[in-house]
């Protein structure tokens, strides 16, 4: 069976061993006769999924009894909308730090509901780096502060929870949940799309403190936005397929060594790819050294014609997705957990051949 070396930002690529098995079970799901796509959302089957994903998330994370998991559809973006109008009233102010497309998109989302104080943005300087603590102008009561953990598009991450006056974290961290360890002590909520990280498309996890919880606006949420209306049960049909396949993602990290794996061997495949941009100007990385993401790494090379070979020759090496995103343009790698260490040396390989011959 071929397999290319699949870099792409999302949905991206998922371990084997975890499509494997559910390639085995989607007819015939433990010799219960039927596939898991075709049971319930209320049987047994189904039903202990949920809860051993829930358990197994938790476990990676260090998650207390004050964490519940929910595994809600509409992805990150329907998140943009819930919540602000869970957690932000009129005459309340939350911080909204602006980090690139995404962040843009939730601060948009949460204007509606109450006020919302922006302590940095990068759009000035295109969004070539995270800001400094010293940066930030926080407001002196934010009833929360939204982060967006990792920018896919542009390349950047927080390198650590940025410092925030005292208000916890409501974060996106789509593209790098479970890549490396978190202070959960930071954060309210939680909230990502599983499609590069943690499975496939179709399912956004949402992680939320009990005692955050207590701040909820008390009534004018719509029912399927609430989040207590998905905390006191499993509300509508969930995407029985997506968790069935995070479960085994989450199952996967364990058996691998868990966060700290991940973590060692995320740095060991930046590292590489950084130190090739790094050589001389033939690659040119877009930015700035501390605020480089471990999971997508962005460059350009010295004009559009040049990317553009670029990327149908690595296409013909079985490196695919490589394109930039359609906003910014460029090449991109995203390399998440289940991007194998030997996809980033293929490439690294096919970057120094294409610099001899066109440098």
């Amino acid at each position: 069976m071929k397999r290319v070396h699949n870099f792409s930002a999302g949905p991206a690529t998922l371990p084997l061993s975890v499509l494997e098995k559910a390639q085995s079970e989607l007819a015939n799901y433990k010799e219960k006769g039927a596939s898991i796509v075709e049971m319930s959302h209320r049987s047994p089957e189904y039903s202990e999924i949920n809860e051993q994903a829930i358990q197994r998330l938790k476990t990676i994370l260090g998650a207390d009894d004050d964490w519940e998991v929910l595994f809600l559809q509409g992805g990150a973006s329907t998140q943009f909308l819930m919540a602000p109008y869970n957690f932000l009233s009129e005459g309340q102010t939350a911080d909204y730090i602006d980090t690139g497309a995404w962040s843009s998109k939730a601060i948009k989302e949460a204007k509606p509901f109450g006020n919302v104080h922006i302590p940095f943005s990068g759009k000035e300087i295109n969004y070539t780096r995270i800001p400094s603590n010293d940066e930030l102008t926080s407001s002196d009561d934010a009833v929360y502060t939204h982060i967006t953990s990792n920018n896919t598009i542009f390349g950047t991450q927080f390198q650590e929870e940025p410092e925030t006056n005292g208000s916890l974290l409501i974060c996106d961290a789509s593209s790098d949940f479970l890549s490396r360890p978190i202070d959960l002590d930071k954060y309210a909520m939680i909230y990502a799309g599983a499609q590069k990280n943690l499975g496939p498309a179709g399912v956004t996890v949402v992680m939320i403190r009990k005692s955050f919880m207590k701040n909820q606006k008390s009534e004018g949420i719509p029912t399927i936005l609430n989040y207590q209306t998905h905390l006191d049960k499993i509300f509508n049909t969930p995407p029985v397929f997506a968790v069935y396949l995070v479960n085994y993602v989450l199952e996967w990290i364990l058996e691998e060594g868990g966060i700290s794996h991940f973590e060692e061997l995320n740095t060991k495949k930046a590292g590489l790819l950084y130190s090739e941009l790094d050589k001389d100007d033939f690659y040119r990385g877009t930015v700035e050294e501390d605020s480089r993401s471990k999971m997508n790494v962005t460059f350009r090379l010295q004009n559009e014609d040049l990317e553009k070979t670029f990327l149908s020759e690595a296409a013909g090496n079985d490196l695919v997705a490589l394109k930039g995103h359609r906003s910014v343009g460029g090449i991109r790698a995203s390399i998440y957990n289940a991007c194998e260490l030997e996809s980033v040396e293929a490439l690294v390989s096919f970057m120094q051949e294409f610099r001899e011959k066109n440098g």
